[in-house]
C-alpha cells in the first residue's frame, strides 16, 4: 500500500501521520506538496491536520483549492481512497467531497484535549475492525470541529450508515454531556456514500505509538490496512 501525505503551507500534523504509516504500520509513503500536480501512484491519500493557509476565511476554504486538489478529487471520484483528519476533514466539506461543514465549537474556544468516540458502524476502512462496544481515546485539537449538516442531509447521513465515529465518554455512552463541540447527534467523522473518502477531527496518529502510552488510534490504522491490504 503506498500512501501519500499532502502538505500545505501551515499543515502541522504531516510527520506525525508520516512517522505512523512508515515506521509503525511499515507502509511506502510519499510527502506531496499542495503545488504538485501528480499523486505518484499513491493508493491512499491523507489529508493532515493543522492550519492550512493559516485558517484565512473559513478552515480548509483555500487549502480546497490548492493545486493538487483537483487530483485528489479525481481520485476520490474514480473510487481512490482518501482520509482527512481534523483540517483535512474540513477541507473535505469545502470540496464537497463530504457531506456538511464543520462550524466553531459551541463555546467558541479552542479544544486541545484526550476524548473518547465510539465507531457507529463497521462497514468502512476506518472501522472494519473496531470494537462496536468500546470507547477509544484520541485526541482532539481543534476550533472549528462542530459538524452541521441540513436536516435532510443529516438523515440521509444517517439512514445510509455515513457516520464513522460519534463522541461518547470513556464507557462508551453517547449522552450530549461528552459532546466536546456540540456537533450535530454527537458526529466525530463521517464518510462519502461510496464509503471511500472519510474525514474526522480527532487525531489517531496522535494515539498511535507506545511511545505516547496510548495506541487506540493504531486500530484504526490497523483497520485501514486489513479492509483494503
Amino acid at each position: 500500500m503506498k500512501f501519500g501525505v499532502v502538505v500545505f503551507p501551515g499543515s502541522n500534523c504531516d510527520e506525525d501521520m508520516i512517522y505512523v504509516l512508515q515506521s509503525i504500520m511499515k507502509q511506502e509513503v510519499v510527502k506531496l506538496w499542495h503545488k504538485d500536480t501528480d499523486l505518484q501512484g499513491c493508493d491512499f491519500i491523507v489529508l493532515p491536520g493543522g492550519f492550512s493557509y493559516g485558517d484565512y476565511l473559513r478552515s480548509g476554504a483555500i487549502a480546497r483549492f490548492s493545486p493538487i486538489m483537483e487530483k485528489v478529487i479525481d481520485h476520490a471520484n474514480n473510487g481512490g481512497y482518501l482520509l482527512g483528519i481534523c483540517n483535512g476533514f474540513q477541507i473535505l466539506t469545502e470540496a464537497g467531497l463530504l457531506p456538511g461543514a464543520l462550524l466553531r465549537n459551541k463555546d467558541q474556544k479552542f479544544i486541545c484535549k484526550n476524548t473518547y468516540i465510539k465507531a457507529a458502524n463497521a462497514d468502512s476502512a476506518l472501522t472494519k475492525n473496531l470494537n462496536l462496544d468500546k470507547a477509544y481515546k484520541i485526541p482532539v485539537a481543534h476550533a472549528e470541529g462542530r459538524y452541521f449538516a441540513s436536516e435532510a442531509e443529516l438523515k440521509t447521513i444517517e439512514e445510509n450508515g455515513q457516520v464513522l465515529f460519534r463522541y461518547s465518554d470513556e464507557n462508551g455512552n453517547l449522552d450530549d454531556t461528552f459532546n466536546i463541540n456540540g456537533s450535530l447527534n454527537n458526529i466525530a467523522g463521517v464518510m462519502n456514500k461510496n464509503k471511500n473518502v472519510f474525514g474526522m477531527m480527532p487525531h489517531p496518529e496522535r494515539a498511535a505509538d507506545n511511545a505516547l502510552a496510548n495506541t487506540d488510534g493504531k486500530a484504526i490504522f490497523d483497520s485501514i490496512l486489513s479492509y483494503i491490504g
